[in-house]
């Protein structure tokens, strides 16, 4: 996908939710231990949640905001999550599951931090800040289930 736009940023980030979340999902259906199959299971729904979340974002943003350029993004090196789903979390185990999917949300929280530092209109800034708040956030509501889901 070809970023130029905040919107396009966001669209980006709602695909990249939706298309984990279906691969997790597909992932599980072949997931021989139980432990890992419930954090797919798991992750899969957070994933889908997120997706819907992120696309609100699209709609209810400043349109100021969404159709200003991203021209720093083209400097940043892209996040390539599993293009095409060839069932590679099936084989992991809950560990590797996990640092994957922390691994994937850092990148973004990451990009979502390196944009915000040079947003140049206020708009834009606070579209970044709300964004990464939400990714931020998650990761660490992510963190908490995974952590109790391992104690068990």
């Amino acid at each position: 996908m070809n970023i130029e736009t905040f919107q396009d940023l966001i669209d980006w980030t709602r695909q990249l939710h939706g298309h984990l979340a279906e691969c997790l999902k597909h992932c599980a259906t072949q997931q021989e231990e139980a432990r890992a199959k419930w954090l797919l299971e798991y992750l899969a729904d957070h994933e889908a949640t997120l997706e819907q979340t992120v696309a609100g974002f699209e709609k209810q943003a400043d349109p100021k905001a969404l159709h200003t350029w991203v021209y720093d993004y083209l400097s940043h090196a892209p996040i390539a999550p599993h293009q095409v789903c060839r069932s590679p979390y099936a084989e992991m185990s809950f560990d590797d599951i996990c640092r994957t999917i922390f691994s994937l949300h850092d990148q973004v929280i990451e990009l979502y931090r390196y944009l915000e530092g040079r947003a140049e209109i206020p708009e834009t800034r606070e579209l970044v800040r709300e964004l990464l708040k939400l990714e931020e956030h998650e990761s660490m509501r992510l963190a908490q289930q995974t952590n109790r889901a391992r104690d068990m």
